[in-house]
Formats: structure tokens, C-alpha cells, sequence
């Protein structure tokens, strides 16, 4: 198991997972369901090495995008030097092999390496099962917010709250 950036020849792969992420969100009845993403979106990340791939048995197991800068959905707490995670969608071949405890253990690692204080991610809307997976995982559950201005997030930011979860190192 190895993790590295993602390429660009990574983007059809990194968007049949968000697919295939979508539907299991729909098939277990999710508080929030992912929209489609913008190919430029992740593009960018994938250039400016922020898009990331953990490798098993040379297959795309798991991707996630990191930022350093989260305002409109930590506004003020963005202020905080920070690692934030988003979007992690797993491979179904390989579900339950626990991808968020790795990855938030890497992040950890990942945030020192950097400079950070904080590791961070958010979720929508009250979907407990995750925030027990996410609470179980090191991170702690801040709350759920209603955000302030959703101008140019994702579509699925709109119209439910924000969980926040973060890891002091």
C-alpha cells in the first residue's frame, strides 16, 4: 500500500469513484448526496499536487483532495494553520479496509510535514453513522453549522448543514 499524488491520467478513475460514490450514498439513503463535480475542479488540485490516491496492489483504492485554506465552510477557524480533507471515495473492491483511519493517519503526518496544527474535514447534513466513523477515527465532532455564504461551493453545501470534525496535533 503506497500513497501518492494523483496525475492527470488518474481523472477518469477519480470521477468513476465519485460515481460509484454517489450511488452507494443513494442506495444507503444519505442525508446528502454528492452532485456531479467539475472536471476543472479537480484538474486544478491535481495540478497543484492536492489530489491524492492510495495505491493497493497497483489499483486506485481511495482519493481525497487536501486544501490549506477552507474560509467558507471554517470561516473564522480558518484562520488556524491547517491540513482540511475532502472528498474521499473509496473503490468498492475494497470497502472496509478502514481507508479513513489511513488517511487520517497519514494527514497527521502529512500536517506536521507541513507546518499544520490542525487536521480538518466537514460532512453534510446528520448523518451519524459517518460522524461516528469520523469521532472513531481520532477526529473531533465540533457541531453542525449553517453556513454563510455557499456562493461557488459545491451544490450540496446549499441546502443542509456542515459537520466539522478536526484533529489537534
Amino acid at each position: 500500500m503506497k500513497i501518492e499524488n494523483c496525475v492527470i491520467s488518474d481523472i477518469a478513475e477519480i470521477f468513476r469513484l465519485y460515481k460509484l460514490a454517489t450511488e452507494h450514498q443513494k442506495a444507503i439513503n444519505a442525508v446528502v448526496v454528492w452532485p456531479e463535480f467539475e472536471r476543472q475542479l479537480v484538474e486544478t488540485e491535481i495540478a497543484e499536487n492536492r489530489q491524492w490516491k492510495l495505491i493497493i496492489d497497483k489499483q486506485i483504492a481511495c482519493v481525497w483532495a487536501t486544501t490549506f485554506s477552507d474560509e467558507q465552510i471554517w470561516e473564522e477557524l480558518n484562520a488556524d494553520a491547517a491540513v482540511y480533507i475532502h472528498r474521499i471515495a473509496t473503490n468498492p473492491i475494497f470497502r472496509g479496509h478502514n481507508f479513513v483511519g489511513i488517511i487520517t493517519e497519514w494527514a497527521k503526518q502529512y500536517a506536521k510535514s507541513t507546518g499544520k496544527d490542525f487536521v480538518r474535514l466537514d460532512t453534510l447534513g446528520n448523518n451519524t453513522k459517518l460522524i461516528e466513523h469520523y469521532s472513531n477515527s481520532g477526529f473531533r465532532f465540533l457541531g453542525m453549522f449553517d453556513l454563510k455564504n455557499t456562493k461557488g461551493l459545491p451544490a450540496h453545501y446549499h441546502n443542509a448543514p456542515v459537520c466539522l470534525f478536526e484533529i489537534k496535533l
